[in-house]
């Protein structure tokens, strides 16, 4: 599927290819609820990197999380998550770890996306109290991230797009 996206000022444009376009997991990580989270949670999607045509890159900065270790020590995080330095909308995580793949946060989407038939509520364990853990009956949670890929979560469903 074809997606585009953008900034919230649109200084920064953006398209992709997915096969996995379907916005079903909900990240209450600190590091999503922060940068990206509007009620407590990010949604990303996958998009084959090798597809992103970007417009105003002049616009674009990069955000590395600095992550801590159970002995107290920090680390920074692989992942370069995008955004746009006028607005500040979070529009993308990059990680050198999967060249192949983008993940665009839903929000940012300006393309019409399908309803997912559920949704998956990973990270939980790093959840704020304030959130609400909102969903359909039988949706799986989990405290850290299941053990399925965005794209076999797909497949289970029957909702891959080719192109």
């Amino acid at each position: 599927m074809h997606l585009d996206g953008s900034c919230h000022c649109g200084s920064v444009r953006f398209s992709v290819q997915s096969a996995q376009p379907v916005p079903f997991m909900r990240c209450y990580c600190s590091i999503c609820r922060k940068t990206a989270g509007t009620g407590g949670y990010a949604i990303n999607l996958a998009a084959d990197h090798r597809t992103m045509k970007i417009k105003g890159r002049r616009w674009l900065r990069v955000y590395r999380a600095q992550l801590v270790k159970e002995d107290g020590s920090t680390h920074t995080s692989s992942g370069h998550r995008h955004f746009c330095a006028r607005c500040g909308t979070a529009l993308w995580l990059w990680d050198p770890g999967w060249p192949g793949l983008v993940h665009p946060h839903a929000g940012a989407i300006d393309t019409p996306l399908p309803t997912p038939p559920q949704n998956v509520h990973a990270m939980l364990g790093s959840r704020a109290g304030w959130v609400h853990v909102e969903g359909r009956p039988g949706d799986e949670q989990y405290d850290l991230f299941p053990d399925f890929s965005l794209a076999e979560w797909h497949e289970r469903h029957r909702l891959t797009d080719p192109g």
